[in-house]
């Protein structure tokens, strides 16, 4: 036997484990993807084996949250994509604009930083007010630095820039107080976020939501678990909601995507069909 194919046996095993013991369930995530976390994961943990990281999971529960840190991706940044953001300004916010309350869900919102820039975007075109923006992410740990809005800043170099090309109407800094190599987005900026564990392969409809964003989530993912995770967003959507996706995502081939009108191709923007509701 090949030592790949061992080490396919071994990772079969470790996702068993790890669904069985704690119900994360991670079978349908790209093998690739779930072979190159783990090796990953063998050098932080200075194992050798995979197989060696079982008997950490299922005896030492404080293991875990060190394997879903790796096994996770949480590399996000403030304002990434820019002309995401345009898209979202002019094509989505007049109409959101038009409810007196509206409900957001950012679903693998990693450590915060594209809520932050949401919420920005949102407190600049005088709509912050009207909304409940529901923030959600497997990792504990990621949601936690969520939570405090506390950077390094030297990983806020370029979010200047991209926030002015995200049509940010100030300066990047009025939102943040930098001390010493730390900065701290203002706490106001969370006053109607709800950050919450929520697993996307597992777990059910989160909230009755006008706007979802899932941006470089579903790349990680295999083709099952894409349509079981974009069949979730539809049945969360409410009629005539949006769908934000990543820039390499998207509704094609889905089971899904007849349920969708497109808004934009480029930037990745549909809206749930309603009556009336026509193809642009």
């Amino acid at each position: 036997m090949t030592p790949e194919a061992i080490e396919k046996i071994e990772v079969d095993l470790l996702l068993e484990a790890l669904r069985r013991r704690f119900g994360y369930d991670f079978s349908h995530y790209s093998s690739e993807y779930v072979h190159r976390r783990l090796r990953d994961c063998l050098s932080h943990c200075h194992l050798t084996h995979i197989s060696e990281i079982i008997p950490r999971l299922l005896y030492d529960r404080l293991f875990l949250e060190t394997l879903i840190g790796r096994l996770t991706v949480t590399t996000t940044a403030l304002f990434r994509d820019p002309t995401a953001y345009i898209a979202l300004l002019e094509q989505v916010f007049p109409l959101l604009a038009t409810y007196p309350f509206f409900n957001i869900w950012h679903a693998g919102c990693s450590t915060g930083e594209e809520v932050y820039s949401l919420a920005i975007l949102l407190e600049e075109a005088g709509l912050y007010d009207r909304c409940r923006i529901y923030a959600t992410d497997i990792n504990g740990a990621a949601l936690e630095q969520a939570r405090e809005g506390v950077y390094p800043v030297a990983r806020l170099e370029d979010s200047g820039k991209n926030y002015l090309l995200a049509g940010g109407r100030y300066q990047l800094c009025n939102w943040f107080h930098a001390r010493y190599d730390l900065a701290r987005f203002d706490p106001q900026l969370t006053r109607n976020v709800l950050f919450s564990q929520h697993n996307l392969a597992t777990d059910g409809v989160f909230a009755e939501t006008h706007l979802i964003l899932c941006r470089n989530v579903l790349i990680y993912f295999d083709s099952t678990l894409q349509n079981r995770v974009l069949d979730l967003f539809h049945e969360s959507l409410d009629l005539g909601g949006f769908l934000i996706l990543g820039a390499q995502e998207t509704l094609r081939f889905s089971g899904v995507h007849d349920c969708f009108v497109t808004v934009s191709e480029k930037e990745k923007l549909w809206r749930k069909r309603h009556q009336g509701l026509v193809t642009a």
